[in-house]
């Protein structure tokens, strides 16, 4: 490699592997926010099969943030965490902590978005607590990974 002097280190198979599923786990909250993200710019109504209330967290002054639809926020943050990971499973060192702050983030603020539902807003969406099982496994996967190294 010519003119970049960016260092990998050989990890154990195991820490690869986990660094792998974190990122597939990461691309169904992709997937998930991608969705809500497409729903909210086009003015769809999100239809909830499982729990009802998607409709009223959907339409929330809460689904925003400064004009920006959250879901997206979401989808940026699960971007960042598959890319992340991929990087880590292919040895770089330096995006592990990197990895861990942005899970971290997200966890915090995945525990605020469900005190909103729960106690503000009153109802729950499925594809929110879709994201937060996401966010809460990724955040044991990734402190998993942490306790390796």
């Amino acid at each position: 490699m010519t003119g970049a002097n960016i260092q990998t280190q050989n990890l154990p198979a195991k820490s690869s592997k986990l660094f792998v599923i974190i990122a597939c786990v990461a691309l169904v909250g992709l997937a998930d926010a991608i969705y809500l993200t497409v729903q909210h710019v086009t003015g769809q109504s999100v239809r909830c099969t499982i729990v009802s209330g998607c409709s009223e967290v959907l339409s929330s002054s809460y689904a925003s943030f400064n004009g920006v639809p959250l879901a997206l926020i979401g989808a940026v943050a699960y971007f960042t965490v598959f890319s992340l990971a991929i990087l880590a499973a292919f040895g770089y060192p330096f995006v592990r902590r990197l990895l861990a702050v942005t899970v971290g983030l997200m966890f915090l603020t995945t525990l605020w978005l469900l005190y909103l539902q729960a106690f503000v807003i009153g109802h729950f969406c499925q594809f929110c607590l879709l994201s937060a099982v996401v966010t809460t496994v990724l955040t044991g996967l990734v402190m998993m990974a942490c306790r390796r190294h």
